[in-house]
């Protein structure tokens, strides 16, 4: 890394394949990535670092998606959330119990995924700066 700030990204995603997917595509589009493979093994990241963005599958075994963006919403407070999510029925579950985080639903573009990414940064910025 030069001297720039690198915009740092958790992902929890149970999935390997796509967690590595997911992963290549972040760092592709210059996002410094942290991957876990479980919600539990997310929260020691989310005490000790500092991430500007959680991108969480939601249905995972230990602590679902849901459960990890409130961990985070206590320990890391100004972290944005962003799940994905291959069920209908959990992405409304999602929106009651997070309004504020936005939900891609699985089969997605991985374009769709960096500018949503993109788009989630941009509205943390800017609310920082006011």
């Amino acid at each position: 890394m030069n001297g720039t700030a690198t915009q740092r990204i958790l992902l929890a995603e149970d999935d390997d394949a796509m967690r590595v997917y997911l992963e290549r595509a972040l760092v592709n589009a210059g996002y410094a990535v942290d991957s876990v493979d479980r919600g539990t093994a997310a929260v020691p990241l989310l005490e000790n670092g500092e991430y500007d963005l959680l991108l969480s599958d939601i249905v995972m075994p230990e602590m679902d998606g849901i459960e990890l963006a409130q961990r985070c919403n206590e320990l890391s407070p100004h972290t944005k959330v962003m799940f994905i999510t291959g069920f209908a029925a959990v992405t409304l579950k999602a929106s009651r119990e997070q309004p504020s985080a936005k939900v891609l639903s699985k089969p997605f573009h991985l374009r769709d995924l960096v500018l949503e990414v993109e788009r989630a940064l941009e509205d943390r910025i800017s609310a920082r700066l006011q």
